[in-house]
Formats: structure tokens, sequence, C-alpha cells
């Protein structure tokens, strides 16, 4: 099970995660969050960072050209689009995206199902709100592409075994307050997911 760590805003948190096997980090270029991280902060952490760790920008109502005056500043490896964007907007990324469902009902994880995507709970402020999604949803299913995100927390991840995720986002559930995370949820956390099927 790959695990992400979002809403990583100082290198202490980044260090925690990936030192205790984080497969990647988000970071949040959405001024209307809690957890913002400019640019440049952004950069400062991801240039200390060790090699093989995914370092993922999450997006919301940005355009290509942003994305990739971002991507070039950060040095993030993965573009998260929190957002419907048209296909000539997504021709334009110069560097790998994934796509977020910010699903309302089971149909709407249907979508892009030939992808590798994040399915999170829809809620008005783009994630971050500890909203569960429904996990009936996605049984007897194929999930194997679904980075499954969305009121996850160290204590109800083993609700996830048995469904075959291909990964686990995770900001808020393991958190001290918005934008710190806890060192022993984080460590909890991964410890957990990868031992979920």
């Amino acid at each position: 099970m790959k695990v992400k760590i979002c809403g990583i805003t100082n290198f202490e948190d980044a260090k925690i995660a990936v030192d205790n096997g984080a497969d990647g980090l988000g970071f949040l270029f959405w001024k209307g969050s809690p957890r913002y991280i400019s640019p440049i902060e952004a950069q400062n952490i991801i240039s200390k960072l060790p090699p093989f760790v995914e370092k993922v920008g999450l997006f919301v109502n940005a355009s290509a050209d942003e994305i990739n005056r971002v991507a070039k500043i950060t040095g993030i490896t993965l573009a998260q689009l929190h957002f419907e964007i048209s296909d000539d907007e997504v021709e334009k990324l110069e560097i790998p995206y994934i796509r977020v469902i910010r699903a309302k009902s089971r149909e709407d994880i249907d979508q892009y199902s030939d992808q590798y995507r994040f399915v999170d709970a829809f809620v008005k402020e783009y994630g971050g709100a500890g909203k569960r999604l429904n996990l009936d949803w996605f049984k007897d299913r194929d999930n194997s592409k679904i980075i499954i995100a969305g009121g996850l927390t160290p204590e109800n991840l083993h609700e996830l075994n048995g469904f075959g995720f291909f990964g686990v986002d995770v900001s808020s559930g393991v958190e001290e307050f918005k934008g710190k995370k806890s060192k022993e949820k984080v460590i909890k956390f991964i410890e957990i997911a990868k031992g979920l099927k």
C-alpha cells in the first residue's frame, strides 16, 4: 500500500514522514487552504528531501501555465488536479499529473477508471475536512488504481483492508493542528497502512 502524507508545511514533518516510509508528500498550492504553502517555501523543503520520494503539488482552479511555473520553482514531480480541467489545458502540462474525483456517489468513482486517481469525499472546501467516503461503494470492484482519501486516521485504517486500494492519502487525520503533523500519528498511520492489502 502506497502512502501519501498531504498538507506538508515544514521540513520536520516531511522528514518524519519520509524517514518512516511515506511514498509521497503533498504540498498545497491553493491559497484557500489553511495548509497553503508558497512555492518558495515548498522548494526549501523539497530541495532537502532524499531521492525516490514523490513530491506532489495539489492545485485547485489553476491554469496549466501556473502549474508549470510552480513545478519549475519547487521541483514537484506530480501535479494533483483537485478540479475539473479541460483536455487542452492538461496537454500543456509539463509534469505528470493525477486527477482527483470528489465523489458524491458510487457512480462517480468510475470516472477515469483507466487511470490512477485519487478518490476523495466531496466537500465544498476541497479536502482536508476529514469527511469519509462510503466504503460500500468500493465493494466487489477493482480498486487497484485508486488512492483513497478523506477522513482516514490511524484508528480507522484497518477498515480498508481487503479492498485492494493502490494507496491512501491523509492530512487532517495525522495532525496536531491544521498545518502541523503529529509525529506519533504519522508513524502509526504509515505502519498500519503498509500492512493493508
